[in-house]
């Protein structure tokens, strides 16, 4: 479904994504992985068409996405849930959601955007709740929710999130979570980049690790769990020192 090949982004002269090669195919969950400024933000907003003058290769179902502004993107079917959550705060719930289909309205599909709003109140029952509540006196899950909700207001075929546990609870998370494993059981595809490592490969069927722009491991999520570096560098103290036999 989508697939980069040598993709090379800079910021001025610095080269941010060092020639990342990734494939997702249709109805994977997909985790990428990595420390604080490997690049993992870069490479979505890549994908979206958040970064000019990038270099190598972004087909999503056989179309290449370069050139190609974001808008137009959301339109091929890739929607983000950006990290920040970035709701307009202003705004209302509803209003936010609304706002997620634009591209439903473009397409004069109005029909359509009554009963996505339904779906989303459904996956997420506190939105209804605060329907008419200004997203910004939101709490942060409740947020990070609607975020979610906006991105699948645009009926994407890939859901693409940043950092969606990010300042959460671990109950928040949890939720946040078992959402996506729903989600990608009812046939969405899904491409997570996530901090919490041990999370994201327990929940995806394929994992990538990336180090200072760098694809540096990738694999099944099982084995990556079971990786004695990938153990060491991102999933914690805890499961260093089980290996070490002295947990």
């Amino acid at each position: 479904m989508l697939l980069v090949k040598n993709l090379k982004c800079y910021y001025g002269r610095i080269v941010a994504i060092k020639g990342v090669s990734m494939s997702v195919r249709k109805g994977e969950l997909i985790s990428l992985i990595g420390a604080n400024g490997s690049g993992k933000s870069t490479f979505l907003q890549a994908i979206c068409g958040l970064i000019p003058g990038l270099e190598g290769e972004i087909t999503f179902e056989d179309v290449s996405l370069k050139g190609l502004d974001p808008p137009a993107i959301v339109q091929k079917g890739i929607s983000m849930v950006p990290e920040g959550r970035l709701v307009f705060a202003p705004l209302t719930t509803l209003d936010n959601l609304k706002l997620g289909a634009y591209t439903i309205y473009r397409k004069k599909l109005h029909k359509y955007v009554k009963k996505d709003l339904e779906m989303v109140m459904e996956l997420f029952p506190i939105l209804r709740k605060r329907a008419y509540q200004q997203a910004g006196t939101l709490s942060g899950g409740e947020q990070q929710m609607l975020a979610i909700g906006r991105a699948l207001m645009a009926r994407p075929r890939l859901l693409v999130l940043d950092e969606p546990s990010m300042g959460l609870a671990p109950l928040l998370v949890e939720k946040i979570l078992e959402t996506l494993v729903m989600l990608r059981n009812k046939g969405l595809t899904i491409l997570l980049v996530e901090q919490n490592a041990r999370a994201a490969l327990k929940i995806s069927d394929r994992g990538y690790v990336l180090e200072t722009g760098k694809i540096v491991l990738q694999g099944a999520s099982s084995d990556l769990l079971a990786d004695v570096e990938v153990k060491r560098a991102y999933l914690g103290k805890d499961y260093a020192e089980f290996y070490e036999g002295r947990a």
